[in-house]
């Protein structure tokens, strides 16, 4: 019988107190949210790697469909398959045949780097909505810092606080798994958050816009071309996922 289900999403937000470092919905949109989680761990970025790509070592059995965690295989490479095979039965009175569920599809896959994967995993299995995880490794000066990122969006029928919420919990229970095996570092401490603008300090700051009464009757200057906003580039982007120097 399934297990990957809401019952067992939201029971996972009992787990959340294991979750190692920091552990939050860092955004909810009317349709989105994005769940993100971060950990250090003793392993080096190899042995992060390796643990990663075997899902059936670490996975908690009660968030797959089988039962059993035995059964999940991922393949390390673009367009590999982060699946689950549901057994066959063949007991008296009876019988079916082998199946099988697709939770993600592999998108990026870089050993020791980052994984990168797209698919709505559980309940959201059955929206229309866009999952993408991103699982960055980094080195630090304490271990081998994790960041578990699950961006998450489209139209669902769930209310999105309570589900956003119930995901996150079974995100930091994946993560808590797998640190587990790899040997939590305690008391990494939390980045600091960056000091805001003063509002004083700014306006001081600020050009006089008013216009001169000397400047009344002078040629017109010559408009400066319009300019256009600079796109970010994919380290402004994701910069943050492998920086080590913030964990």
């Amino acid at each position: 019988m399934p297990k990957f289900h809401v019952a067992s999403a939201l029971a996972a937000l009992s787990l959340l107190s294991a979750v190692p470092a920091m552990a939050e919905v860092t955004s909810i949109g009317p349709n989105s949210f994005v769940s993100r989680h971060t950990a250090v761990v003793e392993a080096s970025p190899k042995e992060v790697w390796l643990a990663l790509i075997s899902p059936a070592e670490w996975w908690t059995s009660e968030h797959t469909w089988s039962g059993d965690a035995a059964n999940l295989t991922l393949t390390p490479q673009a367009g590999g398959c982060f699946c689950e095979k549901i057994p066959e039965v063949d007991e008296p009175g009876r019988f079916t045949l082998e199946g099988s569920v697709e939770h993600m599809r592999v998108i990026q896959a870089y050993p020791e780097v980052a994984l990168r994967m797209q698919g709505a995993l559980g309940p959201l299995q059955s929206e229309p909505v866009i999952g993408i995880l991103t699982i960055a490794i980094s080195q630090t000066e304490q271990g081998t810092r994790i960041v578990w990122d699950y961006n998450v969006g489209g139209t669902m029928r769930y209310d999105v606080p309570v589900i956003a919420r119930a995901v996150d919990g079974v995100m930091g229970a994946q993560l808590a798994a797998l640190t587990g095996k790899l040997g939590i570092v305690e008391g990494v401490p939390e980045p600091e958050p960056e000091p805001e603008p003063d509002a004083a300090t700014e306006s001081a700051t600020e050009p006089d816009e008013q216009e001169d009464p000397a400047d009344e009757g002078a040629a017109p200057s010559e408009e400066e071309p319009e300019t256009k906003p600079k796109m970010p580039s994919v380290d402004d982007v994701f910069g943050d996922l492998a920086d080590g120097d913030s964990s």
